[in-house]
């Protein structure tokens, strides 16, 4: 399936275009040790694809915090931001898929959930945001992720038909956004999302998964998601006893 087929590519931030998300949790434990709190298990599902403004809110009911909800923003965008402007790398094969796409004339756009101070931060810092004609939080829209609605927006800003849009994702929730926008889905790998076990149900949301962007290029230089990596996702996703996505 060759990429030039989609009007556009709308990307996830955190976890699929940029390597990120090792950071959060260690974050989140500092954070609710200032307050008495253990990080709970099950913190990271519970807050997944909702956007800053969400999970400042979920933050302040679940543990009553002493804090506003723009002052837990606040004290998280300090946390993060150092880490964003001189940790966070990009996932391999990402700049080369975004130079294919400028250079082939497929407009780019992402869709984060992430805080917009962050989301510059780590934009100017890689020296990528030339490539994207939209940047859109998930604060600007009604829902955070699995709604469809932050994907329907960058879609609809960057003049493309959903159903004619490539999302690529690295989480259940974000998958789950895509393919209820209407839109073809591809997972991308991330160690985090591996290590809470979330693979599987990428594999069985996502129309494609790949390790990483690399995987999109032949050694002709042209960017595809080839028949091959659907039938690996298919054998991963057999060996798991589960069917492969639709």
């Amino acid at each position: 399936m060759e990429l030039n087929q989609y009007q556009a590519l709308i990307f996830d931030l955190d976890g699929t275009l940029v390597d990120s998300m090792w950071m959060w949790k260690a974050i989140d434990v500092e954070f609710l040790a200032r307050y008495g709190y253990d990080c709970p298990d099950d913190l990271q599902r519970s807050i997944e694809g909702m956007s800053f403004t969400e999970t400042a809110a979920y933050f302040l009911k679940r543990f009553r915090l002493p804090l506003s909800m723009d002052e837990i923003k606040a004290v998280w965008t300090d946390m993060s931001i150092d880490k964003y402007r001189h940790e966070v790398p990009l996932k391999p094969g990402a700049l080369r898929l975004l130079r294919y796409a400028e250079s082939h004339g497929i407009p780019c756009g992402i869709a984060t959930s992430n805080g917009a101070d962050m989301v510059d931060a780590v934009l100017d810092a890689l020296a990528i945001r030339p490539y994207f004609r939209i940047v859109t939080t998930a604060c600007e829209v009604k829902e955070g992720k699995p709604s469809p609605d932050i994907y329907l927006k960058v879609a609809g800003d960057l003049g493309a038909e959903p159903s004619a849009c490539l999302v690529f994702e690295d989480i259940p929730a974000g998958a789950l956004a895509g393919k209820r926008a209407g839109m073809t889905v591809c997972g991308v790998a991330d160690a985090d999302a591996d290590a809470r076990g979330l693979r599987a149900e990428v594999l069985e949301l996502a129309d494609y998964f790949i390790e990483d962007f690399t995987q999109l290029f032949d050694e002709n230089e042209e960017a595809r998601l080839e028949k091959r990596d659907f039938i690996n996702r298919g054998c991963m996703t057999a060996a798991m006893g589960q069917q492969p996505g639709k």
